[in-house]
């Protein structure tokens, strides 16, 4: 037998013999003295030092009596007792416990406690098997198998572990061997002490957790825990309010009803089983014998025999265990007929003697456990006389035959009043079964003649009496309890505090979602206009956030908000609780009234009918408080953004944040309210952002969603995986969806690759409560579509046991994975079959995994036509599915039958593998896929509810996390398309000036098709690079993965824009073959002049120098003017033959009319007649059937179209004449060519041929474009011969062979002369050749790369940029120049912004100054190579050249007397040109400064303001309704599309009956049941919804937002009467709410729809 306490204290004074009188005598003296406890003295004054020990005993609290004796002990020098007693007593206990857990590990957690988020938090080792090594293991082994429910969480040996197991490690505090294979000396602990260790380094909210699981899993709990930190043992309570249980008692049998009530306030009778000395056999598992059916056995108590029961115990002697039993309402099977509860005192009474107090208070019956009755055990027991409690014996073989024992138990037979019941017998010859048996027939007896019924709240008054601590004592505990029962001590039922304390739900909030949804379906809208029909449901919307906003709070629901802003976290989460507990019971009372009288009304229907409706809405949660305080916030903002309150008159702004603060503390928080079926998106995206900046930013998610029908465990799959607290009930438990967030261990998550994992747990599908409903279906597939939408991995868990549920719930998650993968997202799932319990399950289901792929395929195919998709689609095509790894198949949760079924083992075992398996998956996702950040999520949770609210979600659907790939990449895109175009352009320049160095039959031979296939290369490298960028951007993460969706769009923009320049630098290249070719005609014919006038120089000069005299200037210019008279008239110098460029045009335009089949008209004429300001439409231009011609006189709409499309061939053309003529070059028939085939590419788009334009129409038009180009191009050309007149030529050249004769005849030294000469005839003009052909390419790339940039960076910002800047403005011309002219609009746009930026700094000077000094440097280098190697200048000058020709086009030819250049010195010469470079670089750019910035552009090869404006122009196509322009990157993609449309009278749209200005917009109507007319229809009405068949290469979504169009609808009401008179209407009819938008409401707008804000 155990020693004890009394043991150990009559043991110490009988040690003392003769020194026990001196013990008495120091004990008198210290009882006089001031503060000696709570010994009474005078009963101490007895001789026996027995009799003195009881009474110290008997008569002291807190181990006081221990304390004085071990005091005396030391003040009469008894040292060795004095330890010996304070290692034997309770000081050693508590010793005992500081060893514990320092072999636990645990020391740290004793005051800072474990809480419930330190073991959700996700580490390494939740992707391990986890096998305990070390002691320190054991804590973490046991929480870990606890918080899964799983059966062997009480095991406490050490093991191996087996490969892949992991031991712990620092993310659990440095616990465990970190993988020392060595195990601890000590193999094991014994599992109470291991509970008791984890329990007292728990914070109350973790023990409720595992203590809730526990009650899950069937263990026995612990009742009262042994003073181990606390003077006495304490009660746990508080830890045990969370767990309900569910039950039917056998008077609700035949009813089939049931009852489900918390534990803690369930009354029932109690029967404890006690020790009292020592037993041979195991108290603990008789009873688990009792409580087990006979088919069933189960451990709820650990006894001896189990694996470490047997290990001594060392700080839970004096545990108090509780159990219970529930009957199933099977009088054939249950035990107990009604709930009983049953306690286990671990250790002997005599040691435990408060413990066993307790017991007897509580309990109807407590049964003794002993082997012998001595004495002492007689005089303690007799203690007990009088009590209420009956007392049972069970004596073991050995004290049945003991006769002492016998006789003290026949002593105690009127004490307590025994009789042969009270001692059932159990002896060698007792059939085990049959005593088990008869044990629970007493039960039942003391159940059916006990009336003592108590709670657990009725013991924890008794405890308290006894003195024994109750956990939940605590003043921070009780004052929020007191804080919680007033919030809802006036609450008389459910419904009553959701009409007066939660005001803002119910009605309100169910009115306010339908008519939120209505706006974007407008199922309603009859004959109302769209606009109109918006504008009377938004009113209706500001009116019920008007009246949410004026509701005056309920007392209790500002003692609610107060609670949240005052009180502490751990103060908050009392408070939380303790109103959960209460509203719980409030519901569950209110559930069984109404169950009550729907079962009394079985034959009245209607009644029925009527309750069928308020069952399920008699719930009340925290959750419900929560979700007001999201209404107050989305009233409140509704408010403020109408302009109804000022932003400084907002009350709830702090509630966001304090909602956040509850995430990180693991509350979940609702997502979607399942009562009305939708989001209060601003209340999420408050919540969600204060989220984000509490984290400081780390906010990468991986997002898993579980998606079920009713009642196939989703929130208890999720719990038990991670360890969450999602709400768990019978029914529809949970509505709606819920999120919670999980922490990743900091350093585990780089492997894993994101910072948290969200959870979202979602209300069941095909529930039974919403089955009535006309939009179940569509609650179910919004559900669906929205979580599945949001989530990275999505379980779909089903129960095998009901397959048409299965087949339904299987078709709506079809559906919704169909609709993400229609939106760009690729879904990950997970089939998860729950009550397969076969081991052979996963080989069996092969067969059945065959069908489900064929019902998913079939399933599949339905959903594709629902979504009308004209395409054939199967399952395996909208997810990377895989039959063999994507099923999962796990057994029922109950081993048995509920309530007394524990957790399946495999359950959990099942459950821990798919978890990790499932975070194999994340880290694989991680990598493929970049995960969400919470503003990302935020914005993805907007879009996906927004086009949810509408009929075609994949149609209305906007992918904010594409868009805002999409518009990083077009930006990187930009760039990279810059950098190729700046590229080509030097490289197109130096193949340019290599051309026009080169002999024009060098041009005719293999180098120059050489040259060709080297720029086609170029062009094919620069290309691939552009790709590799891209691919590498993309990879990198910088746009996230929904750009790979898009990438092919931006491949095909470049292969677009490839060919593009493909034919642009072959235009160029063959222009300057042909400029070099008629350049050397030119100088041939000069040449040979030249070489004449030469060698008459040459005789004259000998002549003149063979003369006895000396010839003085006058002299030698007269014998120089009478030989250049002789060689005039004797040299043939024939001016070149003017072209007619008006007839070479005319033969080449008819050669054009005629390969396309048209005819010139008779009375065309000569292109002299045609000008394009004289084009005008004529009705002869339009070919319509009869039918067409009536509707065309109506609308006029083709011959607007038709003469919008004139106008911008003929501003285009016009610029591409303009450019031609600033370029200087001679006429060449290639312009003629480009311009037809300009006019010939627009007429023969598909849209243009939709017009209907005549023959007439073509002809005409070329004729006034070409008839304007030939006057220009005749213009070009007379000027080019004008230039390059010989007559004119010759005079110039006089002078200058005057001049080189003089000097000959002279000797004078003419070296620097002819240098200068060289520099100015020659280098110069080379030079100011390269600086206008680089320039361009320069000021492009600085306006790309300044501050100014920003607004070139992609077509949507340019488009955010100029509207911002015109609404700044205001100004109606401006805004119809945008409209009517958006390419000259652009243009002027550019040009100005580029003048105005380089007129107001020096960014050109030093552009100019970059550039020159550039090729100086080369000159400076050909000229130090050069200088020193050639005997002669003309050699020289021939390597120079050479050297440059890449760079520069040095004309030899433009130097006039290059024969006589050889009797130069070239060293001189080189020398002179060398120190001229810095006075020419200054001359030059002294000419450049003096020149106006546009006159500067103009000369420019390439034009930077056309480089920009391709940048941000585009394809240049325009919305069909009301001419928006097209914001796709490049001219070549799949989809035109727009951020934000236009009200379509914009667009010159008007209403036939009324002639007035069409104010719908294109947005609305696609959503609208309005129709349309137009050309393409033939004039037929065409429903909006259908446009997509007439117009299949536009994508019009609807508005984002409300709000989305303000801009342009103030734009409209702005400038009403100005757009009417313009397009000769009347003013449109706005609607009203129109006229209240403000120009800041317009700008927000703008930002919104931009995505700017």
């Amino acid at each position: 037998m155990e020693e004890t306490v009394r043991d150990h204290l009559l043991g110490t004074l009988e040690d003392l013999g003769e020194e026990l009188e001196t013990f008495k005598s120091k004990l008198s003296e210290i009882g006089s003295q001031e503060g000696s406890g709570n010994i009474s003295w005078n009963t101490l004054r007895v001789e026996d030092p027995r009799d003195q020990t009881e009474e110290l005993l008997r008569c002291s609290k807190d181990e006081d009596g221990v304390e004085v004796t071990r005091k005396v002990l030391r003040d009469i020098n008894q040292q060795d007792l004095a330890e010996r007693l304070t290692k034997t007593t309770g000081s050693e206990r508590r010793r005992a416990l500081q060893d514990l857990l320092a072999m636990l590990k645990m020391e740290q957690h004793r005051s800072t406690k474990l809480g419930l988020r330190d073991l959700q938090e996700i580490n390494r080792e939740s992707l391990q098997n986890w096998t305990p090594r070390a002691l320190g293991d054991l804590p973490w082994h046991f929480l870990r198998k606890v918080m899964a429910l799983n059966g062997t969480a009480r095991t406490t040996s050490l093991g191996q572990g087996a490969p892949g197991d992991k031991a712990s490690s620092e993310e659990n505090g440095g616990q465990g061997d970190n993988g020392n294979v060595l195990l601890d000396a000590r193999a094991s602990l014994n599992p109470h002490d291991v509970l008791c260790a984890v329990l007292l380094c728990s914070d109350s909210f973790l023990q409720q957790e595992i203590l809730s699981r526990m009650s899950m899993c069937r263990f026995a709990l612990p009742l009262l825990l042994p003073a181990l930190n606390t003077p006495k043992c304490t009660l746990m309570l508080w830890a045990m309010r969370d767990i309900v249980r569910k039950w039917r008692p056998h008077s609700l049998a035949q009813s089939r009803g049931f009852r489900e009530e918390s534990l803690v306030l369930t009354a029932m009778p109690t029967v404890s089983f006690v020790r009292m000395g020592s037993c041979s056999f195991s108290k603990s598992k008789l009873l688990n014998e009792v409580l087990s059916p006979s088919q069933q056995h189960q451990d709820f108590f650990i006894h001896r025999d189990m694996e470490s029961g047997n290990v001594p115990r060392e700080i839970a002697d004096g545990l108090v265990e509780i159990s219970w039993y529930f009957p199933a309402g099977k009088e054939s099977s249950d035990l107990f007929p009604e709930p009983i509860a049953v306690a286990n005192l671990r250790g002997d009474i005599e040691s435990h003697w408060p413990q066993f107090s307790f017991l007897t208070e509580l309990s109807s019956a407590v049964f003794i456990l002993t082997e012998r009755i001595r004495e002492r055990e007689y005089a303690l027991l007799s203690s007990l006389q009088g009590s209420a409690t009956k007392y049972y014996f069970i004596l073991s073989a050995q004290a049945e035959q003991c006769s002492e024992t016998l006789g003290f138990l026949n002593k105690l037979v009127p004490v307590l009043k025994l009789n042969k019941l009270n001692v059932p017998e159990k002896n060698n010859s007792t059939n085990e079964t049959e005593f088990v048996e008869n044990l629970q027939h007493t039960i039942r007896s003391i159940m059916d003649s006990s009336n003592k019924r108590v709670n657990m709240e009725a013991v924890a008054t008794a405890a308290r009496e006894l003195g024994v601590q109750v956990d939940e004592d605590g003043e921070e505990c009780q004052s929020r309890s007191k804080w919680a029962r007033e919030i809802t001590m006036n609450m008389r039922d459910v419904a009553h505090c959701k009409t007066e304390m939660l005001k803002l739900q119910g009605d309100l909030w169910n009115t306010l979602t339908k008519v939120e949804k209505e706006l974007c379906r407008m199922k309603e809208q009859g004959t109302v206009p769209p606009e109109d029909y918006k504008m009377q449901l938004k009113e209706k919307l500001s009116e019920l956030h008007a009246k949410q906003n004026n509701c005056e709070l309920n007392d209790g629901l500002i003692k609610f908000i107060n609670g949240l802003e005052q009180l502490t976290a751990m103060e908050k989460h009392h408070f939380l609780k303790w109103l959960k507990f209460t509203l719980d019971r409030i519901a569950k009372d209110e559930h069984s009234r109404l169950q009550a009288q729907y079962n009394a009304s079985a034959g009245d229907p209607q009644k029925q009918e009527e309750l069928d409706e308020f069952i399920p809405a008699a719930s009340l949660r925290v959750e419900h408080f929560l979700r007001e305080l999201g209404q107050l916030y989305e009233a409140e903002h509704a408010m403020v953004k109408e302009g109804k309150m000022a932003e400084s008159q907002k009350k709830f702004t702090h509630l966001p944040g304090i909602a956040a603060d509850l995430m990180l503390e693991g509350f979940p928080m609702e997502l979607i309210d399942g009562d009305v079926s939708n989001i209060p998106l601003q209340w999420v995206t408050a919540v969600l952002t204060q989220l984000h900046t509490k984290l400081g930013g780390r906010s990468r998610m991986v997002v898993l969603t579980v998606l079920g029908g009713q009642r196939t465990g989703k929130s208890t799959l999720l719990n038990a995986m991670f360890g969450l607290q999602f709400a768990v009930s019978s029914g529809r438990c949970m509505q709606g969806a819920f999120m919670s967030l999980i922490k990743v261990a900091e350093n585990f998550q780089q492997k894993l690759g994101c910072d948290f994992i969200l959870v979202i747990d979602t209300e069941g599908l095909k529930a039974p409560e919403l089955a009535k409903l006309e939009d179940s279906y569509q609650h179910d597939n919004e559900l669906a579509t929205l979580v599945t939408g949001l989530s990275d991995i999505t379980i779909v868990n089903m129960a095998m046991e009901n397959a048409t549920e299965m087949k339904d719930v299987l078709q709506i998650m079809v559906h919704a994975f169909l609709r993400i993968k229609e939106i760009g997202q690729n879904p990950q799932c997970l089939f998860v079959h729950q009550n397969v319990c076969d081991v052979s399950a996963h080989g069996q289901n092969r067969r059945d995994r065959k069908h489900l792929l064929e019902q998913l395929n079939e399933m599949t195919k339905a959903a594709a036509r629902m979504e009308k998709l004209h395409k054939e689609v199967t399952f395996s095509d909208i997810m990377d599915y895989d039959p063999e790894k994507h099923n999962w198949y796990i057994p029922g949760l109950w081993h048995g039958v509920p309530p007394m079924a524990p957790v399946h083992l495999e359950y959990s075992e099942s459950v821990g593998e798919l978890k990790k398996y499932l975070f194999q998956l994340i880290k694989i996702h991680s990598i493929e896929i970049a995960p969400k950040n919470i503003p990302q999520f935020t914005e993805w949770v907007k879009s996906l509810w927004n086009a949810l609210k509408h009929e075609n979600f994949c149609f209305s659907f906007r992918n904010p996390l594409a868009t805002e790939a999409y518009n990083q990449v077009s930006a990187k895109f930009s760039e990279l398309e810059w950098e190729f175009k700046k590229e080509m352009h030097l490289w197109l320049s130096e193949q340019e000036t290599f051309i026009q160095n080169q002999a024009p039959e060098e041009l005719e031979s293999e180098s120059f098709a050489q040259l060709s296939r080297e720029t086609q290369q170029k062009l094919q490298q620069e290309e691939d690079k552009i790709f590799e960028c891209l691919e590498k951007y993309i990879k990198g993460g910088a746009a996230g993965t929904h750009m790979l969706e898009i990438k092919e769009d931006f491949i095909r923009s470049t292969r677009s824009a490839t060919s593009t320049f493909h034919h642009y630098s072959h235009q160029q290249l063959e222009r300057a073959k042909n400029n070099r070719k008629r350049h050397c005609r030119y100088y041939n014919s000069e040449a040979e002049f030249r070489k004449i006038i030469e060698q008459e120089i040459d005789k004259l000069l000998e002549d003149c120098k063979s003369r006895e005299h000396k010839l003085n200037d006058e002299e030698l210019e007269r014998e120089f003017q009478a030989m250049w008279r002789g060689v005039l008239s004797e040299s043939m110098l024939f001016s070149s033959m003017k072209r007619p460029i008006f007839q070479e045009m005319q033969i080449l335009l008819e050669e054009d009319l005629q390969i396309r089949g048209r005819l010139m008209h008779q009375e065309a004429g000569s292109l002299l007649r045609y000008s394009m300001s004289s084009f005008t439409m004529k009705k002869e231009y339009l070919d319509l059937t009869w039918s067409k011609t009536l509707k065309e006189l109506l609308t006029k709409e083709n011959w607007h179209k038709a003469e919008e499309l004139a106008t911008s061939l003929i501003c285009q053309c016009s610029a591409y004449i303009d450019e031609k003529a600033n370029s200087k070059a001679d006429y060449d028939e290639i312009y003629c060519r480009e311009l037809l085939c300009m006019i010939n590419e627009t007429l023969q788009q598909e849209d243009v041929s939709k017009l209907h334009t005549s023959s007439c129409f073509e002809v005409d038009l070329k004729l006034h474009i070409l008839g304007e180009a030939a006057r220009v191009f005749q213009e070009i050309h007379d000027s080019f011969m004008k230039e390059t007149d010989p007559q004119k030529s010759a005079k110039k050249l006089k002078l200058q062979y005057f001049s080189i004769l003089k000097d000959l005849y002279l000797d004078k030294e003419v070296s620097h002369k002819r240098a200068r000469d060289f520099c100015d005839q020659c280098l110069k003009p080379a030079l100011v050749d390269y600086m206008n052909k680089r320039l361009g390419i320069a000021m492009a790339d600085n306006i790309l790369r300044s501050e100014q940039s920003i607004d070139y960076t992609s077509r949507s910002f340019f488009q955010f940029t100029t509207q911002k800047k015109l609404l700044e403005e205001n100004e109606f011309y401006n805004y119809v120049r945008y409209i009517e002219n958006y390419e000259d609009f652009v243009k002027t746009w550019i040009q100005r912004h580029l003048v105005d930026h380089y007129s107001e700094n020096e960014d050109l000077e030093d552009l100019e100054r970059g550039t020159l000094s550039t090729v100086i440097e080369r000159v400076r280098g050909a000229l130090e190579n050069s200088e020193d190697t050639f005997n002669t200048v003309l050699a020289f000058i021939d390597n120079f050249c050479k050297a440059l020709q890449k760079h520069l086009v040095i004309s030899k030819d433009s130097l006039v007397g290059i024969r006589f250049i050889n009797t130069v010195n070239p060293g001189k010469f080189a020398t002179f040109i060398q120190t001229s470079l810095s006075d020419l670089e200054q001359q030059i750019l002294a000419e450049f400064k003096n020149l106006e910035t546009e006159s500067k552009v103009s000369l420019l090869s390439v034009k930077p303001q056309d480089e920009i404006f391709k940048r941000v122009f585009g394809c240049g196509k325009q919305c069909p309704f009301c001419n928006v322009p097209c914001e796709a990157v490049g001219t070549d993609h799949k989809e035109h599309f727009a951020s934000v449309h236009r009200p379509q009278g914009l667009g010159a749209y008007i209403y036939i009956e009324t002639n007035m200005l069409a104010y719908n917009l294109c947005s609305s109507a696609v959503v609208s049941n309005e129709t349309f007319q137009c050309s393409e229809t033939q004039w037929e009405n065409h429903p909006f919804k259908d446009y997509h068949t007439i117009f299949p290469d536009w994508r019009i979504q609807p508005d984002p937002s409300i709000n989305a169009s303000d801009y342009w609808k103030f734009v409209f009401k702005e400038f009403n009467q100005e757009f009417a008179e313009r397009y000769h209407a009347e003013p449109a009819d706005l609607p009203g709410d129109w006229e209240k938008i403000t120009k800041e409401q317009a700008l927000e707008s703008l930002e919104e729809a931009f995505k700017m804000k």
